[in-house]
């Protein structure tokens, strides 16, 4: 016969069994090798790390991403990277006029120049003034930065090396081995396809030296509970005993698994777990646990040889823990039994019933003869606390008061750093208030209610768009400001006098009123206006120039012809034909001193934007 499962044998012709040290997955369908974890894990119930309840913090939470000190270092040099990179690119952007986004950047991160705002660049003043530059905002958050990584660090140093751990060996007397009552349970698997019914011979306890006077059997009953579990692993047999004394020495009990039809006794490993936990402080609990099996080769534990598990309890009383009397179990050694790891070996011994059985003995040994004290000895107090936490600070401030001394000492840019970026702040804040105070002064009594002195727009009654700076003192008295002369005091029927070219002056045409937009240009004298025009003009000024290559309106008056006639004969009879001829003369002269106008708008425009960057520079 033919076993249709991989890694497997028959025996019996009728059976099948997995090979040594595979085991049978039901689920799967499968032989499997088995490969445990063979780490052996001890707790001794008392956590020194931290103090704090674990619903706050969790030291141990902690420890799985903070192995070390490096950590939190190499996180602080990270950041500290990422900051300076951070302030250098902000460097390339555009200051402007102080509006931009990357000023306002770089305006707070010279705000939180905290740590070096007194202590910068000194030679070049006579007195000690405070200054916050940018270059000093980035070495603070820096420096803060620093000391908190290393604040960081040393709390994980105090938290975790804080005390040591001091133990001491001292003589045990009997009254001291009555007191230590503890609970104690003992499970050990065995790792295989057997079952609780394979189970046989469990109930007997042997106490002392076998071959020693003391040397004494009774029932297991009357030490501990005991009892078996089926689990996916295996058998579990668990023992236990509620407020245990533990006066003996030794104490030895055995079990077997035997075969059944279908069900051979054979185990590829052992699991146990042995607790023990005090009855007046239940939150404290000592454990060993672990797995055993053959570390060399894959194997199967079957035969009459005993497989001997040998433990050790040692009593131990926690000074700093209200005098805590807790037992500690320890693993002491596995001493294998019977084993096969051949198949053929195997094959005979399943088809025998000489050897059809797992033999499990245990051994526990309670060192009664001493009893180790522990107790914790702090390593830091509070003064040597206060004494790293300032070295730290010192530390971190004056790394980075070195570099601001350098960069300042070597860049005499840096010097400056503060003035520039104030005097762009200020004079924006000073637009700003200029502009409300402008607003609300307009807003509540006009804008012929502001002085002179600061009226440096201009805005006439009829041309709102046209806006005028002074440049000289005259006109500085409100008597000496002409007035815009309103549309029902032009009149046609009026003769004007013309001059030999039959050209209006621009005074003219500002006394007559058709063009009215023309008239707040009287204020500043004909010839120092064409004057400034001419001195403000720049060879790239051509580009202003119309189509027709003609310069943009120089306020000459002979440049402007006279209004169309509109002088009718007394007595006469005008006629409907003349009266069209008038109306279309007078239209063409509108537009006419519409394209003036346009023009002498586009130049005092182009005259304000200069002026304004002028001031700027």
């Amino acid at each position: 016969m033919h076993c249709p499962i991989a890694n497997s044998f028959n025996y019996t012709s009728t059976l099948c069994a997995c090979k040594p040290g595979f085991l049978y997955n039901t689920t799967r369908n499968i032989c499997s090798p088995f490969a445990g974890d063979q780490e052996i894990l001890v707790g001794t119930g008392v956590d020194y790390s931290i103090n704090l309840p674990e619903s706050i913090l969790s030291f141990d939470s902690i420890k799985k991403y903070t192995q070390s000190q490096s950590a939190f270092l190499g996180a602080t040099l990270v950041m500290i990277v990422t900051w300076f990179m951070f302030c250098f690119l902000v460097r390339f952007g555009s200051v402007g006029n102080g509006r931009t986004y990357w000023f306002k950047v770089r305006w707070m991160i010279s705000r939180l120049d905290m740590c070096f705002a007194t202590r910068h660049w000194l030679a070049d003043q006579k007195y000690v003034k405070k200054r916050k530059t940018e270059l000093g905002g980035a070495f603070s958050i820096a420096s803060v930065i620093l000391f908190i990584g290393l604040f960081a660090a040393l709390l994980y140093q105090v938290i975790s090396k804080r005390t040591v751990e001091v133990h001491s060996v001292r003589a045990a007397n009997a009254p001291d081995l009555t007191s230590f009552t503890n609970d104690m349970e003992f499970n050990i698997t065995t790792i295989s396809t057997m079952t609780c019914s394979n189970l046989r011979g469990l109930g007997t306890l042997l106490t002392g030296k076998p071959g020693f006077l003391d040397f004494r059997t009774a029932p297991l009953s009357t030490f501990a509970n005991f009892s078996c579990q089926n689990t996916t692993n295996g058998p579990t047999v668990s023992l236990k005993c509620a407020n245990c004394q533990l006066i003996r020495d030794n104490l030895y009990t055995s079990w077997q698994f035997i075969d059944l039809p279908n069900v051979p006794a054979s185990a590829v490993g052992f699991e146990f777990n042995l607790t023990a936990r005090d009855r007046r402080h239940k939150k404290h609990r000592s454990f060993v646990s672990g797995v055993l099996k053959n570390d060399a080769k894959f194997v199967t534990f079957r035969g009459n040889d005993p497989n001997i598990f040998g433990f050790n309890l040692i009593p131990r009383i926690y000074r700093n823990k209200h005098d805590l009397k807790l037992i500690q179990p320890l693993f002491h050694e596995f001493l294998p039994g019977s084993y096969f790891d051949e198949t053929n070996k195997l094959r005979s011994s399943l088809q025998s019933s000489s050897n059809g059985l797992v033999n499990i003995t245990l051994q526990v040994s309670f060192l009664s003869s001493y009893i180790i004290e522990v107790d914790n000895q702090n390593v830091m107090g509070p003064v040597g606390f206060l004494a790293d936490l300032g070295g730290l600070y010192c530390v971190s401030i004056g790394i980075f008061f070195y570099l601001l001394i350098q960069f300042e000492y070597r860049f005499k840019k840096f010097r400056q750093e503060d003035k520039v970026m104030r005097r762009i702040r200020n004079r924006m804040k000073a637009q700003d208030r200029w502009d409300k105070l402008r607003k609300y002064v307009i807003f509540t009594w006009g804008r012929r209610s502001l002085s002179p002195e600061d009226e440096t727009v201009v805005e006439t009654a009829c041309c709102s768009s046209i806006i005028i700076k002074s440049h000289g003192n005259e006109g500085s008295s409100r008597s000496k400001r002409k007035h815009p002369i309103r549309k029902d005091t032009i009149s046609l029927n009026t003769k004007l006098s013309r001059p030999n070219d039959k050209k209006f002056s621009l005074e003219q045409v500002q006394t007559q009123g058709e063009a009215c937009c023309f008239g707040q240009l009287s204020s500043i004298p004909e010839e120092r206006f064409s004057h400034q025009v001419l001195q403000k003009e720049e060879p790239g000024d051509a580009n202003n120039r119309d189509a027709h290559g003609q310069q943009p309106m120089s306020f000459n008056a002979n440049d402007i012809p006279m209004p169309p006639s509109s002088e009718t004969k007394p007595g006469s009879e005008i006629s409907a034909s003349e009266i069209q001829k008038n109306l279309k003369d007078l239209y063409d002269y509108n537009v006419m001193l519409r394209e003036e106008l346009i023009r002498a708008q586009s130049m005092l425009h182009t005259l304000n934007t200069k002026a304004s960057a002028l001031k700027q520079q």
